[in-house]
């Protein structure tokens, strides 16, 4: 029998986006890094269905006719793999704009083990548009035996299901290899702000730090936007106190460009208003680049606290952020060590090699022998 024989084949189905879906987005790289860590903690993962239950527009008939697709593809699957059952089902985001409508039904006819990472209840969604999935998405949640956690920001609905099996994975991301050593800088601060500029909580995000930089406290910098979109005007008439301090750098679709741009910086700028956890601080964390954001509970979630992170300033106080700038100016020496505490931060709890150890741990007792 080959090693790849004895893996525990794991079924994985990702109803918001698949994996190989042609359009990428941030669900897209996490279904795939999901499929990464899977194989990396041991497992044989095969995409069981690319069936997309994702609604957006609230309307009943499409969500039907959704509902019966699924059905079916329910029912060809559990045909298809009763001879040589998967020894699990996991799905990767069921919520209720795009609910798992098929794991629940393959797992109760087979009597699978069924897991799904980054679960979102939200009970107040039982009325309007999307009731009939959001009834049909706690019924997912309801027949997990395990719910996987990534944010703290989901977590208090989720404690307020009834039995409810509940752990924790936390983000994770490839890292990639570690950055070059660098000694301490020089000069004006050389910041990096990486966002789209779209309306809501990233044009609040932008303008939270305009307010601070344009604080009498904030010390001489240079600051690069990497992102774009429909509020690029707002975001620029925002920033324009700096002047020619700031330098727009549009669109950089180049990850290994991307990765070069944090790794020249000094520092990552970004409130991160409503932020989930915000996977640009795991990048900045990947490349050796400390981040500062305000105190909310999706940047504390996944950055490294004090000592070998920042004091992250209270949401809205534009002068304590300046200050906590001014303070990394004046000490060189601490920005320079914050850019080894955040490369291994990210080692020790963001990488795929911590979270394949945490699947394996949790999904092993689990397992359909």
């Amino acid at each position: 029998m080959t090693g790849e024989a004895l893996r525990p084949r794991i079924a994985f189905h990702a109803p918001m986006k698949p994996p190989e879906h042609p359009n990428p987005s941030g669900d897209r790289r996490i279904a795939r890094l999901t499929l990464q860590a899977l194989e990396g903690a041991g497992f044989a993962p095969f995409v069981a269905s690319s069936l997309r239950t994702l609604e957006m527009a609230g309307d009943a008939a499409a969500q039907a006719a959704l509902a019966a697709q699924a059905q079916a593809e329910a029912a060809r699957l559990v045909e298809a793999l009763r001879p040589d059952p998967p020894a699990l089902w996991f799905t990767y985001h069921s919520y209720w704009k795009a609910p798992d409508l098929v794991g629940p039904a393959v797992c109760a006819a087979l009597r699978l083990p069924y897991v799904i990472s980054e679960p979102i209840h939200a009970r107040k969604r039982r009325e309007g548009p999307w009731a009939g999935f959001a009834v049909a998405a706690e019924r997912s949640l309801a027949a997990a035996d395990l719910l996987l956690w990534s944010t703290a920001r989901d977590l208090p609905s989720l404690q307020a299901l009834e039995g409810a099996r509940l752990a924790e994975l936390a983000p994770f991301l490839d890292l990639g290899p570690p950055p070059a050593p660098r000694g301490p800088a020089a000069g004006p601060l050389r910041l990096l702000a990486v966002a789209m500029m779209r309306p809501g909580d990233k044009l609040a995000s932008y303008a939270a730090l305009a307010a601070a930089l344009a604080r009498p406290e904030a010390p001489d910098l240079r600051l690069e936007v990497i992102g774009d979109g429909a509020e690029r005007g707002a975001v620029e008439t925002l920033l324009a106190p700096l002047g020619a301090r700031v330098r727009f750098r549009g669109v950089e679709p180049d990850p290994l460009r991307l990765r070069a741009a944090m790794e020249a910086a000094d520092l990552l700028v970004w409130p991160g208003v409503n932020e989930g956890f915000g996977m640009v601080y795991l990048e900045a964390q990947a490349a050796g680049l400390p981040a500062l954001a305000e105190d909310r509970p999706g940047p504390r979630h996944v950055l490294p606290a004090p000592p070998h992170g920042l004091p992250l300033p209270p949401p809205g106080d534009a002068a304590a952020y300046a200050a906590v700038l001014a303070t990394l100016d004046a000490d060189r020496g601490r920005l320079a060590a914050l850019r080894g505490a955040a490369r291994a931060h990210a080692e020790a709890r963001h990488g795929l090699e911590a979270a394949s150890a945490r699947l394996r741990e949790l999904l092993t007792p689990l397992l359909r022998r």
